[in-house]
């Protein structure tokens, strides 16, 4: 095969393996949920590379995100919980059609590293657990802050705990503060809850156990709706799911 057949050959693959990389770059700006921070840290670098499409990623909570996707300003997709979908203003912000599920993760407890681990196997060993804490930290303004705490209300302690409560403004501080011993028990996503200086408790008992739903779709209005969908698709590959699973959540 003479050189230019074989140009043309390996040219071909490359737009075979990464269509989108012989389009235009874009630059994309992306709404995401808060929980998702350091899955989406390790798979837009990735997704910038194949393709040379720019991300710029805005993370928050819940009413954070419904806030700036009613906001008026432009965005072109989002990754969020799906509790910003129930949201009729926001979901209107979004395409019409079905949203498509990149993860999904449920709740746990952890402690600081090394320390005594409480049995919260039963929802009467959680309550126990969660009423002999000293200290309880969550990130509240959240999707998963709002099921924590209504998890409490379930449970009859509601009030009790409310004395006890460390509210964080990010999820990562979660477990920095329970690392530091500044909170005895982190109330949480389990990946939020998977990092350095803290070890899980365990899950929440199945008959409080619930997995809160990350779901992406192209925004509405975008002028770059092939690059935002090329995105979200990206985000279902082998090698993304790879990464969902490694970070502690279960893809799709």
């Amino acid at each position: 095969m003479h050189h230019a057949s074989l140009a043309t050959a390996m040219l071909t693959l490359a737009m075979a393996v990464s269509p989108i990389a012989a389009a235009r770059a874009a630059e994309l700006k992306v709404l995401a949920g808060g929980s998702m921070t350091a899955s989406l840290k390790e798979l837009g670098p990735r997704f910038e590379r194949a393709t040379g499409h720019k991300l710029e990623i805005h993370f928050a909570g819940t009413p954070e995100l419904i806030k700036q996707a009613t906001s008026g300003d432009p965005f072109d997709l989002g990754v969020v919980p799906i509790d910003v979908m129930k949201n009729a203003a926001a979901r209107a912000r979004f395409a019409p059609g079905a949203t498509i599920d990149i993860a999904r993760v449920g709740y746990g407890v952890a402690v600081r590293a090394g320390a005594p681990k409480p049995d919260i196997g039963t929802p009467e060993a959680l309550k126990a657990a969660l009423l002999k804490a000293d200290s309880i930290t969550l990130y509240p303004e959240s999707a998963a802050g709002a099921f924590v705490l209504k998890t409490f209300e379930r449970l009859g302690i509601a009030d009790a705990m409310k004395a006890k409560l460390k509210p964080q403004a990010a999820p990562a501080q979660i477990p920095q503060a329970v690392a530091k011993g500044e909170a005895e028990l982190g109330v949480f996503l389990t990946n939020v809850l998977a990092a350095p200086g803290v070890e899980l408790a365990g899950p929440f008992p199945a008959e409080l156990q619930q997995e809160l739903v990350f779901t992406g779709a192209v925004a509405a209005e975008t002028r770059e709706a092939d690059a935002a969908k090329a995105f979200i698709d990206y985000l279902r590959t082998p090698e993304a799911a790879a990464v969902l699973t490694a970070k502690g959540m279960t893809p799709g």
